[in-house]
């Protein structure tokens, strides 16, 4: 009867003896833990998951003390190598002579709410380097505005056409800026929303990166073609797929290290995900996946800012760019980077209807 309970419960329950070897996981622990139970029962903890030698030494102390603990935003290295962000809590069970006999693990995984956390996060900053360049822009473009009326007013004053060429230059220069302010403050039309095929996007964006790539990277495609139509604007979701996969090119052609060079393209449908604070029905999630160097560490909480680049000579406008297109769409793009690894998913709700 107690077997029969704790399989039914949501909470990913794992049993083992006092020699760290499993003898029970109830079918939330198998979900959780990518493991069938009858497999690994009598293989030591390993076999469902992985800790550090620390937290090995704190099971093994519990243990000889009896002592429960509970360990908090773990990161657990699962048997199909996947990190698993959770909490934990250890309970020694007391067999009859007085010594621990058996040890149970329950796991809260919290990858969800660190997930939502820092949707809320990358919206909040988001807004936030969005108001500050509206308001550097401000400060930038209007005295722009008057340095250039002034060259245009001297060039005319001028008959030396060599006292002209410098007036040009301030000209040009003046409205160069103008451009890269306008750059940083991202798309400034309405979307011109309508119901469009996800796909017909992204190879749109595929077929200009294979030119620019001239068959020096392989583009995988990996698509649901169940996917129903969303609601978006076309021209700014396939600049959106450009900036994100034209990132991913970038690095791959300036890494010498890398020698089978890839980016996958893959589609599928989320249901019932969260975006942020809001839930949505369907989600389309488009993943660009490089083989590349990774992004570095120090990059990563402001990759999405404009001017923030890991490239020499890169402008830091694409990414932010994207961003702003995807978050019109009511998406959000998030970023999972490693050595050989890098994931950027664009995550974008289904709706059923044109939003003005």
């Amino acid at each position: 009867m107690y077997s029969l309970l704790i399989d039914h419960l949501s909470t990913a329950v794992v049993q083992l003896n006092n020699r760290l070897e499993i003898e029970y996981l109830n079918p939330a622990a198998e979900m959780l833990l990518a493991v069938s139970r009858r497999r690994i029962y009598g293989n030591d903890l390993g076999a469902a998951f992985r800790e550090d030698e620390s937290s090995i030494q704190a099971l093994q102390s519990a243990i000889a003390s009896g002592n429960p603990f509970t360990k908090r935003e773990a990161e657990i290295e699962c048997s199909n190598t996947q990190k698993l962000f959770c909490d934990y809590t250890v309970t020694p069970i007391m067999g009859s002579s007085n010594s621990t006999e058996t040890i149970i693990i329950e796991i809260h995984p919290r990858d969800r709410m660190k997930r939502i956390s820092q949707e809320d996060e990358i919206i909040a900053n988001h807004e936030s380097s969005k108001e500050l360049v509206r308001g550097l822009a401000h400060e930038i473009k209007n005295p722009l505005g008057g340095i250039r009326g002034a060259a245009q007013l001297i060039s005319r004053a001028f008959t030396d056409e060599a006292l002209n060429d410098y007036t040009q230059v301030i000209i040009e220069e003046s409205d160069r800026l103008r451009d890269l302010v306008d750059r940083l403050l991202g798309p400034r039309q309405i979307p011109k929303n309508k119901p469009l095929n996800i796909h017909k996007v992204i190879e749109r964006a595929r077929q200009l990166i294979s030119v620019e790539t001239d068959n020096q990277i392989q583009l995988i495609r990996d698509y649901d073609p169940s996917i129903p139509d969303l609601i978006g604007d076309e021209s700014q979701l396939i600049q959106a797929l450009l900036n994100v996969t034209r990132n991913a090119m970038q690095a791959l052609m300036e890494d010498d290290n890398t020698q089978h060079k890839t980016i996958q393209m893959v589609t599928r449908t989320l249901r019932q995900f969260t975006i942020g604070s809001k839930r949505h029905r369907l989600v389309c999630k488009i993943s660009i996946i490089d083989n590349g160097p990774g992004i570095p560490d120090a990059i990563m909480k402001t990759l999405f800012y404009p001017m923030v680049s890991g490239r020499a000579e890169g402008t830091g406008l694409g990414l932010s760019i994207a961003q702003s297109v995807v978050h019109q769409h009511h998406g959000i793009i998030e970023c999972n980077s490693y050595p050989q690894k890098t994931e950027f998913n664009l995550l974008i709700p289904i709706e059923t209807t044109v939003q003005s």
